[in-house]
């Protein structure tokens, strides 16, 4: 795993740091896991707009630099490059040593790393769901407790731990694996409640991402009213945050969904998802 040097510091911002954030505690560097692409890039763009310095954290070096000196250019933020596999135990560790850094501090984690894999239950091979596994439970475990440590001695900071809507369905390993982290995020929240840490877990519907094309999934079926900006997505999630909330469900469409969902019977539930997840699955 290797930490490269931060591309540049300080200058102007740029009007839209300038006018941006008037709702979100002021941080002074973030770290994004998986950050290169999808809702992870989103949420470089946003936070590097308000001002924020960065350490983009995934496991193409090239894309990170071309990441870290496009924010750089265009917002005069500091942008540290981390490649790390998250996947790994060593890449898991890098990222931790990083975050526990006392003469650095991140006073804002976005767990956003993730994958899905193509294929009902027991037709995906058992390394492939045991990685997942790896990346978005143990990962977001350890991570979560290599920030949370620090920024409760700071008495300030925040995590936000990215799930999905399909964490409130069935939906094989992927749901429960976000389901779990929106329980743990709810959990720990709750622990570290007037710590001044805030934790929350955001779960967004279908956006147009790397998520399926990597997975082999189509998207053909998919309507198009269920597709959400990622941009628009962050900004509300940053807002949510800010608000002090635990867990983040943007967009009213998805929240009008979720509410249907708390009333309709689980095996019927189970049984469109099933039939879902064949071809896609949410981000």
């Amino acid at each position: 795993m290797k930490k490269e040097r931060r591309y540049g510091a300080g200058g102007d911002r740029g009007r839209e740091g300038d006018r941006a954030g008037a709702n979100v505690p002021r941080m002074t560097t973030a770290l994004i896991t998986g950050s290169t692409a999808g809702i992870g890039a989103a949420f470089a763009r946003r936070l590097a707009g308000r001002g924020h310095n960065l350490v983009l954290v995934a496991r193409d070096t090239e894309r990170l630099r071309s990441q870290a000196t496009e924010l750089h250019d265009r917002h005069g933020i500091e942008a540290e490059v981390l490649t790390a596999d998250l996947s790994s135990d060593a890449g898991i560790a890098a990222v931790e040593k990083r975050l526990a850094d006392p003469h650095h501090p991140v006073e804002l984690l976005v767990n956003n790393a993730g994958f899905g894999n193509k294929g009902r239950y027991l037709e995906v091979p058992l390394a492939d769901e045991l990685t997942m596994l790896k990346v978005h439970c143990e990962a977001v475990l350890r991570l979560t407790s290599a920030a949370a440590g620090p920024m409760r001695e700071r008495g300030r900071g925040g995590i936000v731990n990215v799930a999905s809507v399909a964490a409130f369905v069935p939906r094989g390993t992927y749901g429960a694996s976000k389901a779990w982290v929106v329980q743990f995020t709810q959990g720990a929240a709750k622990d570290l409640s007037g710590s001044g840490v805030r934790l929350m877990a955001l779960c967004p519907g279908f956006v147009r991402t790397e998520f399926h094309e990597r997975a082999g999934m189509g998207t053909g079926n998919i309507p198009g009213w269920m597709w959400l900006d990622a941009d628009k997505l962050v900004t509300s999630a940053l807002d949510d945050l800010a608000r002090g909330k635990t867990v983040s469900v943007p967009d009213a469409r998805y929240k009008a969904l979720m509410g249907l969902v708390k009333l309709a019977p689980r095996g019927l539930l189970g049984e469109a998802t099933a039939r879902t997840g064949r071809s896609y699955g949410p981000n």
